[in-house]
């Protein structure tokens, strides 16, 4: 009841149409420059009467437009003065992996022995002449003193004190500074007060470098410059897809008046959930290009109904009533993939998508409520302010590179069909050797202090010391008490153990800690495979009468890495579903969403083909600043295929949409694809040019996993929107004819209608593939 309120309950049959309206006409390239006589035109999308959304509400907005202008700037406003009022701090929540046994450990130790349930900062040392020198000790000393005080701290181990803190070589040494809370939970100014200390402490003579958990966390960089890099592009190829300053500039606009209330609302949901602290960069990553890309396709439609339509009002209800459709679905295609993050069972991960899900969602509301109000001010002043030397048309539906290349392919669909999807195919080969984990420091720029710490530890001491293993147990006798103090000797026989402390036991004797050193660095395999082993060999050493857990922040992302794997089909199945029965609604198909979710599949495994090639394999790393190859971080492939299946959904929506309306104009399947995807490449070539050029944005930065999801998008997105887009789909529906548009009787009309008419009404060709 509710999509037939907002699109228009009652559907008038096809029949009926073309008994009311004149014969369908062919449609001439028009230039903006030139006027045209109208046409009628039957189409899918086309705004029918009683249709609140795609009618009505257009038509209110250009009588109102101040009125629907200043109902948004009045939402602004009042989500600013929320933010102002009520905002939190992200990351201000500790990181959390339920059902777990690092989480179990985690759980333990902040019950049990709050003191060593904190994380910690490496501080390393190296003095070349000699950390055992009388001035050196001195110098340290009064440093370690120093970081004591340090906000949120509570203790620091000074390498004098406990043995194995000191390299062999005698040149570089390890405090460690114990915080009372988790490294999500430490604050702007306790990370600020630590890089800020550590600037002022180290010298020459006496290198002062941060590592660990904290120091990384505090190393991430603020949000500013890429959104900035990507709005620049944007503008760019906005000038050059319009050739009007004018009808560039709406995009840009619309995206802002979302995006802005997006991150006052963010900020204001970090009062009560535990945001991670990138969640305003990925929104803005997501929201600038879809923002972007939902208003580019309405002042697309707009730019071409003027030129067909009697008055400015028309023409926007037009605009409203074929684009609108594409705008409504695509943006729920890219939530519906957002919000399936839930089903992975991790929760930051499931919190960190509810951002960009928030900014995808104002972006469509804007392209669907405030965009008509403001186009119908603009009106045929859209076309203003030219670009010189660019010309371009309103109207391409039988002309152009589009309309060549579909009548191209459509000559031999399975020539293409094969070559096409065999280049998929070996881009996504690399992709079988992925390796999920989690990258190190050693990943790091040497910019960066947590770089630097890594390599004087693996120097002094060896790799395994950049990532610690933890061991705790609940102690609930003395007996048991005396054999996890005895555990440390027994592990330190163990394979790949390079060093263990000594057991730490709390005051009241209910809990103990150990930390382990491995021999390998965190990211290597071997790492995992340890972790696994003193999992299943503890219950041995303890003779079974300890339950010892383990834990720390290696084994955290480990279980990270199982956690995905056994996750991902039912996080498949759940995305998958969801959007093969929103898109089977709206074009009454069953074969259009059947090809929509293997070609998106294929494109995010050429993707993750190319991500593998390059992080882990090092194909072509040092291009793009990359110093160090490693695993494919653990959470990457999910939310990266969530987003990209939203995105990509956004295309198939825009295209195909287009080629239905021609159908339903038309009757020939072959001449709507030829049409439907002359009148959409330029669009939908500006949208993902736009998307590519804020993701590749994003992989200038030094953050590894940030370069990852740039670059995996940006591939994902380009491949998408050619191989995808402008070979694969055309040459499928050409093979499949008017079966395209098939779909049992029975199941027709169980499913909701939204207002939409009934392809499978149509007509069928002499020969044509229709299903009974």
């Amino acid at each position: 009841m509710l999509w037939q309120t907002l699109t228009g309950g009652e559907r008038t049959t096809p029949a009926a149409r073309r008994q009311a309206q004149p014969a369908p006409q062919g449609r001439p390239v028009v230039v903006v420059e030139a006027p045209a006589q109208p046409i009628a035109w039957e189409t899918a999308g086309e705004a029918e009467s009683g249709s609140f959304l795609f009618d009505r509400w257009p038509r209110f907005a250009c009588r109102r437009p101040w009125v629907v202008i200043a109902g948004a700037v009045t939402f602004v406003l009042v989500c600013g003065v929320l933010w102002g009022t009520m905002r939190g701090e992200f990351g201000t929540g500790s990181f959390t992996l339920p059902g777990t046994e690092s989480q179990e450990l985690s759980d333990l130790l902040t019950e049990r022995f709050p003191s060593a349930a904190g994380d910690t900062t490496e501080i390393v040392f190296h003095a070349p002449a000699g950390i055992t020198n009388p001035e050196v000790r001195e110098a340290i000393e009064a440093l370690l003193e120093q970081a004591a005080e340090l906000p949120q701290v509570l203790e620091v181990a000074s390498p004098y004190e406990e043995p194995g803190r000191i390299s062999p070589d005698g040149t570089i040494a390890r405090a460690t500074a114990q915080y009372e809370v988790g490294a999500n939970e430490v604050n702007d100014h306790s990370i600020e007060a630590l890089f800020d200390w550590r600037d002022e402490v180290s010298t020459g003579e006496l290198q002062v470098e941060l590592g660990g958990i904290v120091a990384t966390a505090g190393e991430r960089e603020p949000p500013g410059s890429s959104e900035l890099v990507g709005l620049a592009a944007a503008v760019v190829i906005l000038l050059i897809a319009f050739g009007s300053v004018t009808a560039a500039g709406l995009p840009i606009f619309t995206a802002l008046l979302a995006l802005i209330p997006a991150f006052f609302l963010i900020g204001v949901g970090a009062s009560f959930v535990n945001f991670a602290p990138f969640t305003p960069q990925f929104a803005a990553m997501i929201g600038i290009g879809v923002g972007i890309d939902y208003a580019l396709l309405v002042v697309t439609r707009f730019r071409e109904a003027l030129t067909t339509e009697e008055n400015v009002t028309e023409a926007v209800v037009k605009a409203a009533g074929t684009a609108g459709h594409s705008v409504l679905f695509a943006g729920c295609s890219v939530v519906i993939a957002l919000m399936g993050l839930w089903a992975m069972g991790i929760p930051l991960l499931s919190l960190t998508a509810m951002g960009p899900a928030i900014a995808v969602g104002l972006a469509a509301l804007v392209a669907l409520f405030v965009l008509p109000a403001i186009l119908s001010l603009v009106g045929h002043r859209v076309n203003r302010l030219r670009v010189p030397g660019i010309r371009v048309a309103a109207v391409q539906s039988q002309s152009g590179m589009g309309y060549w290349l579909a009548r191209t392919i459509q000559r031999a669909p399975w020539l293409w069909l094969v070559v096409a999807t065999a280049a998929l195919l070996v881009l996504a080969y690399p992709a079988l050797d992925v390796r999920l984990g989690s990258s190190d420091a050693g990943s790091n720029p040497t910019s960066l202090s947590s770089r630097r710490s890594y390599d004087l530890l693996a120097e002094g001491f060896g790799a395994g010391y950049n990532g610690p293993i933890v061991i705790a147990a609940a102690l609930e006798s003395e007996e048991e008490a005396a054999i996890f103090d005895a555990l440390p000797a027994l592990l330190a026989a163990e394979p790949n153990v390079v060093g263990v402390s000594p057991a730490l036991i709390n005051p009241d004797r209910t809990a103990g800690r150990i930390v382990l050193i491995p021999g390998s660095s965190p990211q290597d395999e071997e790492t995992g495979e340890l972790v696994h082993h003193l999992r299943d060999s503890l219950p041995e050493l303890t003779g079974r009468r300890v339950d010892a857990l383990v834990g720390g922040p290696t084994a955290i992302f480990i279980d990270i890495g199982e956690r995905v794997q056994d996750r991902v089909p039912v996080f498949l199945g759940a995305v998958i579903g969801a959007s093969f029965l929103l898109l089977m609604v709206v074009f009454r198909s069953l074969l259009v969403p059947v090809k929509a979710a293997l070609m998106n599949v294929l494109a995010a495994g050429a993707a993750f083909g190319v991500l593998v090639a390059i992080f882990q394999w090092g194909w072509g790393g040092s291009l793009i600043g990359l110093e160090g190859t490693g695993p494919i971080e653990s959470f990457l492939p999910m939310m990266m295929f969530a987003v990209l299946f939203g995105l990509s959904m956004d295309y198939e929506v825009f295209l195909v949409s287009r080629v239905r309306e021609e159908y339903m104009e038309t009757g020939d399947n072959a001449e709507a694809v030829a049409r439907g995807l002359a009148a959409t490449s330029r669009v939908i070539s500006a949208a993902a040019a736009i998307m590519v050029a804020v993701f590749l944005s994003f992989s200038l930065s030094d953050q590894r996993v940030v370069k990852e999801f740039g670059i995996g998008l940006a591939v994902a997105i380009f491949l998408d929107a050619t191989v995808i887009r402008l070979i694969l789909v055309p040459a499928a529906m050409q093979m499949m004819s008017d079966a395209n548009w098939w779909m049992p009787s029975w199941l027709n009309r169980v499913l909701p209608s939204l207002g939409l008419a009934d392809a499978s009404t149509r007509e069928p060709l002499p020969g044509a593939a229709v299903g009974e």
